[in-house]
């Protein structure tokens, strides 16, 4: 079991604690569907672990932005593995809102919800 709290975005940098027995493995930050910065954890006590993912500015652009923070077995540059785990969830709104932009945000969901059913679908398979 792990609890996972966002500190929010400042100078860039997404900080979070996370509280759980052990360290993480790795962290990846998620930005339509595919992994665009590592995320590094900084032990601050007894099984707490300070999260700290700086957001790259060519993501960053009008409108709604959505960055996931997720842990899976890789290592390196990898790509992410299946069974990777979401710990939390950014959402960066900037410059002028279209109207366009809540359709977006819908399209991810459904991407997230196809990922999903996959992902059932491999482990039933297996």
């Amino acid at each position: 079991m792990s609890d996972f709290e966002s500190m929010g975005l400042k100078g860039g940098i997404w900080q979070a604690m996370l509280v759980r027995g052990h360290e993480p493995a790795r962290l990846s930050l998620v930005h339509l569907g595919e992994r665009i910065a590592e995320a590094r954890a900084t032990a601050e006590g007894a099984g707490q672990w300070r999260i700290a993912a700086a957001i790259p500015a060519e993501h960053l652009s009008d409108g709604v932005q959505t960055f996931l923070l997720v842990e899976d077995a890789g290592e390196g540059v990898a790509p992410l593995e299946p069974g990777a785990r979401q710990l939390g969830k950014l959402t960066v709104i900037a410059g002028a809102l279209l109207d366009d932009d809540i359709r977006v945000e819908f399209e991810l969901m459904r991407n997230e919800l196809e990922l999903l059913k996959k992902e059932l679908r491999r482990l039933a398979a297996g």
